[in-house]
């Protein structure tokens, strides 16, 4: 390590990992995927970033199961025969001296939409019951994550142990390509984001209320993945820090989540936010939108919100 580098530029040791730098290519979507499998697209716009000397690369969202794909095309590692050809992209990757993760992920209720540069629309049904893999939107609570979108089937305790088991299945596979790190997906309203928050979670069990009870699933599965990781590579997390909602999952819940995580195994929280919705609700003062909750005047001057007075 050299003082005489940015710190942007210097090497970051995370486990038995050493980053030739800090640069970390964020997790984007692609959907050009085959049935799951990586494609030469990958090997492009993944190996660009390696040849362009980024420390880490983290590949887009990668479904454990194929009923947790955000959109048709999204990468997988729910089966054996999708390890090879993303082992090829971290084989290129390593070459260029640049390490690799995989971001594993359940989209949950939020599964079966379009490209967003097709408008990210919700599939209908029929749709996504014509594909040829088993396609199936699953949360907490049978509550749609917005206008245009069907209400998931709620995961009974058989459901929520199948999820943890595709978690731990496709960390084995991650190693087995050759990934460097995992980083798991608890955001943007997908499945695990759904069970965090209050607002996308109203069981009435051991997996919903009080907040501890919502965080049951996401503990589970970092402890369970970070046992089948192995110990001398780095687990990462990505949370929305804020979900996005009124009254829904906070800053100071992340604080804790993250706390508990760390006992976990977790190394890395990535922190991004919002998402639960496809809807953006107004608070119920209509001084502006609820993720906000200020506005301005026709002046231009920042509004303050009656509910919180202090903003």
């Amino acid at each position: 390590m050299s003082d005489s580098l940015p710190l942007l530029f210097q090497p970051l040791r995370l486990r038995g990992l050493t980053l030739a730098n800090r640069v970390v290519i964020s997790p984007m979507c692609q959907h050009a995927a085959d049935r799951g499998h990586a494609t030469p697209w990958h090997m492009v716009h993944l190996g660009k970033f390696a040849l362009g000397g980024a420390g880490l690369i983290l590949t887009e969202s990668t479904a454990v199961d194929p009923r947790g794909r955000i959109g048709t095309a999204d990468l997988g590692l729910w089966n054996d025969s999708q390890i090879a050809p993303l082992k090829a992209v971290v084989d290129f990757v390593h070459a260029q001296g640049s390490a690799i993760g995989v971001q594993l992920a359940h989209a949950g209720r939020k599964a079966g939409s379009e490209p967003l540069w097709e408008g990210g629309a919700a599939l209908s049904d029929a749709r996504m019951a014509a594909d040829e893999e088993p396609w199936e939107r699953l949360g907490p609570s049978p509550l749609a994550a917005g206008p245009g979108w069907s209400a998931p089937r709620a995961l009974d305790a058989d459901g929520v142990a199948s999820v943890v088991k595709h978690f731990v299945d496709a960390t084995v596979r991650a190693d087995k390509a050759g990934f460097d790190v995992v980083e798991l997906h608890f955001g943007h309203g997908y499945l695990v984001a759904s069970f965090l928050s209050p607002n996308a979670n109203h069981r009435g069990d051991a997996l919903g209320g009080s907040r501890d009870n919502r965080m049951w699933l996401a503990l589970e599965i970092a402890q369970r993945v970070r046992a089948a990781w192995p110990a001398a590579k780095p687990l990462f997390c990505r949370l929305s820090a804020v979900d996005g909602t009124l009254d829904g999952w906070s800053l100071d819940d992340s604080v804790v989540l993250a706390r508990e995580l760390k006992r976990c195994g977790v190394d890395v929280v990535d922190c991004s936010s919002g998402g639960l919705t496809e809807e953006r609700a107004r608070c119920p003062c209509r001084a502006g939108w609820a993720f906000r909750c200020r506005s301005r005047n026709a002046s231009g001057a920042r509004r303050k919100c009656p509910r919180r007075p202090s903003e």
